[in-house]
């Protein structure tokens, strides 16, 4: 079975699920905020498959500055499918939408809108790091 085979898997009950060599780490909050937390703490996720509830083009910019090889979203924006081509890293999904849609239904999901003018992967992260801790 392979790393993305594996994170798909053992997505279940998680809101995202990356893997490695056997090994795998989850996350159970919503959003971005796996992605923003194991950056935070120092993990090292160069070379991890994940799967993930939902990404758009945020959660998409992040973990290419990750530097993971591959990617599995339950929904998947085209901003965040376009991006992950861009960069090489493979992706599946198992629906794609235009963009991502806010929590409440009415807009484009906050953090999704606050990248789309960029595909610097540095800028997105200070983009996001701003807008989390205002949150």
């Amino acid at each position: 079975m392979t790393d993305l085979q594996t994170a798909k898997t053992n997505l279940a009950g998680h809101s995202i699920c990356l893997c490695k060599d056997g090994k795998c780490l989850y996350g159970e909050k919503r959003g971005i905020a796996p992605i923003m937390d194991f950056i935070a703490d120092g993990v090292d996720l160069n070379g991890y498959s994940v799967a993930d509830k939902v990404v758009g083009k945020a959660a998409a910019m992040l973990l290419i500055k990750c530097g993971v090889k591959s990617v599995y979203a339950e929904v998947l924006s085209g901003h965040g499918k376009r991006i992950l081509e861009r960069y090489g890293v493979a992706v599946d999904h198992a629906t794609l939408t235009e963009s991502i849609i806010n929590r409440a239904g009415t807009d484009m999901c906050p953090m999704e809108k606050a990248v789309l003018d960029t595909d610097n992967l540095d800028e997105a992260f200070a983009i996001l790091k701003e807008k989390t801790q205002k949150a």
